[in-house]
């Protein structure tokens, strides 16, 4: 399982620098047909209608994680002393491919087909895939060992916690990639100085004291990033109109729409039970021609849709303040001659930059203080204190089309 590769493969990365690679089963994964296939997943939803250079991908930021936790179990000494060889590769393992269940839109199509992300990778990895198939020709306890920390149930909880916590190389490597790409500030925090200061006590990953601002600065990144960023409006427009537009495509499909039952890349997931073979089939080259497809539909609402998404005629937005203002709104959307049903959306947006849970310890931030003690960071940290007790914010915005636009007009072509 250690085999080494002949030499130390690296690949330039505008993060890290360089992804260093020198154990024959991680170089292999990443030439498997199910992590390549992560190339043609962006890691942003409709970031690019707003940050033209947001088209990275997944497979970038899935390389970057797996860096950040190769550093983590080779750097960190704690980490080194403390696992095992093989708990090291199956951690590294594990980031490397605790993406590859993504579908096309980020997470904006888990809310047009119910299956998580989550479960995809772990059917794949202990599925019929490249990636099972290159796991159990060095070892077949590897894939359970693996899936384990997919699920954030592996014996070890550090190795959870490196993958899947409040302090993890998933969110270290997407706040700093996706500020890179959308040319944002907002995501930058010292990744370094948090490295440093990285240690392990009781079964826990903690940060020392002195440690504290770095991972107050990582705090703050993300809650400038969720809501400059990732909860852009213009970005939640192109994300309604995507799930309005497969609300109207499972409509069509159930009453036998003979070009929705054409494009076989949606069907499996317009039902309940689309297998790991239709999860490699949907890419983002593939969605985009099915929606190409669905602007020559003869139905009027599939086909508006359709054009709006692949030419930028998003929806319009106002905040609004209750429901009473939302059902005015229907009323104009209806009377403008348009369906509210896939035309008027009401979007609520909350986040919390940082929760402590209280049943999940492993997934709180730990400061290892001056005298040996471990502390939750709330505790230890004024700022992280304040943002935790004060109101989570809340936004509500209503989305709708231009409504002094002719419905359906389109050039023709």
């Amino acid at each position: 399982m250690l085999e080494k590769t002949r030499e130390t493969k690296v690949l330039r990365d505008v993060i890290h620098g360089y992804i260093h690679v020198d154990l024959q089963i991680i170089w292999e994964l990443i030439d498997s047909k199910e992590f390549q296939r992560l190339r043609r997943i962006r890691q942003l939803g409709g970031d690019f209608q707003v940050y033209h250079n947001a088209e990275h991908s997944r497979f970038s930021h899935s390389l970057g994680v797996y860096e950040i936790v190769r550093r983590m179990v080779h750097e960190v000494h704690d980490l080194q002393m403390k696992l095992t060889e093989r708990e090291k590769v199956v951690v590294m393992i594990a980031a490397l491919l605790h993406d590859v269940g993504h579908l096309p839109f980020s997470h904006a199509f888990e809310h047009i087909c119910p299956i998580p992300h989550e479960r995809f990778s772990y059917d794949i990895i202990v599925g019929n895939s490249d990636v099972n198939r290159i796991l159990c020709s060095y070892d077949e306890e590897l894939v359970l060992e693996v899936a384990s920390v997919i699920r954030y149930q592996h014996k070890n909880p550090i190795l959870n916690q490196i993958v899947s916590g409040q302090l993890d190389a998933d969110r270290m490597d997407y706040l700093l990639r996706d500020a890179y790409f959308t040319g944002t500030s907002y995501g930058a925090f010292d990744l370094e100085r948090i490295l440093r200061t990285i240690r392990v006590k009781d079964d826990k990953l903690v940060v020392k004291e002195s440690g504290i601002h770095s991972v107050e600065n990582y705090i703050m990144a993300r809650y400038h990033m969720y809501w400059q960023v990732y909860y852009h409006p213009v970005c939640r427009s192109y994300e309604i109109v995507l799930s309005s537009l497969f609300k109207r495509m499972r409509y069509l499909y159930e009453n036998g729409d003979p070009m929705v039952e054409e494009l076989q890349m949606f069907v499996p997931f317009l039902g309940d039970h689309p297998s790991i073979c239709d999860h490699f089939d949907l890419d983002e080259n593939a969605a985009f021609y099915g929606i190409a497809r669905l602007t020559k539909s003869d139905d009027e609402v599939i086909a508006d849709l359709a054009r709006r998404l692949l030419n930028r005629r998003l929806f319009e937005y106002e905040t609004i303040m209750n429901d009473d203002e939302y059902k005015q709104m229907e009323a104009r959307v209806r009377l403008a001659g348009y369906d509210p049903n896939y035309y008027c959306y009401m979007d609520t947006m909350s986040q919390s930059p940082y929760s402590p849970y209280a049943k999940e310890s492993g997934s709180n931030i730990w400061v290892l203080t001056e005298s040996g003690e471990v502390a939750e960071l709330s505790q230890r940290s004024v700022i992280v204190k304040s943002l935790v007790e004060g109101d989570v914010k809340k936004e509500s915005k209503v989305y709708f089309p231009d409504l002094g636009e002719t419905y359906g007009k389109d050039c023709g072509c």
